[in-house]
């Protein structure tokens, strides 16, 4: 009797009563944190909870100026990904879009005031006071821009290079490239802004092609795109996570490791070489400075994105929520007219917050395997 009137009770007892399984309420809280739509939902809430005090945030405005930040941005950020997935890092990419956006703008401007210029070493044998030699029309743009990316992709490789053969901490490395490129970029253009760029090689950074869709729009879509299918369709990704997860596992296992490390780090600089490309066509300046205060966003929208520093967790679709969260959030503390000081204090609890959120994440990962 006992035993039948405890199955009646079972049997009776309300579902909604029944706790959830350990590996169900894991699985919630993974979905929860752990995918892109946790940094979807995250945008949409604190955009809803700014806009009543950010004045203009829902303007048509506004959100043509956040998706002309939000493109180069992106791209740069999916650049940072390829490296951040193999457990590596690029502190250079910021000193490349310095270098690059300036060499790109000495090639193709159009006069260069020799009273600032002449004292460069490039003055009288590739630039002069009629400018760059590439700068006569579209012909000499799009022979730029393939110089400007193949300088990118030996800068990112010559990173990955000393990480892979010498065996150096990607850290001190891009460390010291960052340095170093950087200091370049001011020595090459005795530290002035290279003006006078066509409209062409400007069209590329502005040019509208239907309504909010835009030249960088498309750019940033076809490269995330390319991106999206390298790292999960192709070997290559395979080998990216593989490595990120256990280099010692992934090497035993066959991955050729040294040329998965340079073609990341290669990619990572391709990818900077456009974002600044972009950037320094909207500004419609080359500038050896241009992107000194951009990288802790980069990595910070990488991780909020849920690109794990830890290395084997990462996504393109995240890179890119990331990015624009990064976005959204540095447009509305400006709209609310804070003090610079107190916008570095904001992104740097971001950035904090990112680096804890992604503890969590790698442990409620560890929890569900």
């Amino acid at each position: 009797m006992s035993t039948t009137a405890s199955a009646a009770t079972a049997s009776t007892t309300p579902p909604s009563t029944v706790p959830a399984p350990p590996s169900r309420r894991r699985a919630l809280l993974r979905r929860l944190f752990a995918g892109e739509g946790f940094v979807a939902l995250l945008i949409v809430v604190y955009v809803i909870a700014l806009s009543p005090f950010a004045q203009g945030m829902l303007s048509e405005r506004n959100l043509l100026n956040v998706l002309s930040n939000f493109w180069p941005l992106a791209i740069i950020v999916i650049g940072q990904t390829f490296v951040l997935v193999l457990a590596g890092i690029d502190l250079a990419q910021t000193a490349i879009i310095n270098l690059i956006n300036t060499v790109g703008a000495l090639l193709v401007a159009r006069m260069l005031e020799p009273t600032l210029f002449q004292g460069s070493v490039l003055w009288n044998s590739v630039i002069g006071p009629e400018g760059g030699p590439l700068g006569g029309g579209w012909p000499g743009i799009v022979l730029a821009v393939l110089i400007v990316v193949a300088i990118g992709a030996l800068l990112g490789s010559l990173n990955g290079l000393a990480i892979a053969r010498l065996k150096m901490p990607p850290f001190m490395v891009t460390l010291g490239t960052m340095l170093l490129f950087s200091a370049v970029a001011v020595w090459l253009t005795r530290s002035e802004n290279v003006t006078g760029l066509p409209e062409e090689y400007i069209a590329i950074g502005q040019a509208q092609v239907w309504g909010a869709l835009t030249v960088p729009a498309i750019i940033a879509v076809v490269l995330g795109l390319a991106a999206h299918y390298i790292l999960s369709r192709t070997p290559f990704g395979g080998w990216l996570y593989a490595a990120g997860t256990s280099r010692q596992a992934a090497i035993i296992s066959g991955v050729p490791y040294k040329r998965v490390v340079v073609t990341a780090y290669a990619l990572s600089g391709v990818f900077a070489t456009v974002g600044g490309l972009l950037y320094s066509a909207r500004l419609e300046a080359g500038r050896p400075t241009l992107a000194d205060d951009l990288l802790l966003d980069v990595i910070g929208a990488a991780v909020i994105g849920g690109v794990s520093l830890f290395g084997g967790k990462g996504s393109v679709v995240g890179a890119a929520l990331g990015a624009l969260f990064f976005v959204v959030l540095s447009n509305s503390l400006n709209l609310l007219n804070l003090p610079f000081t107190l916008v570095f204090i904001v992104k740097g609890l971001v950035i904090v917050a990112a680096a804890l959120l992604d503890v969590v994440r790698t442990r409620i990962l560890g929890a569900t395997r």
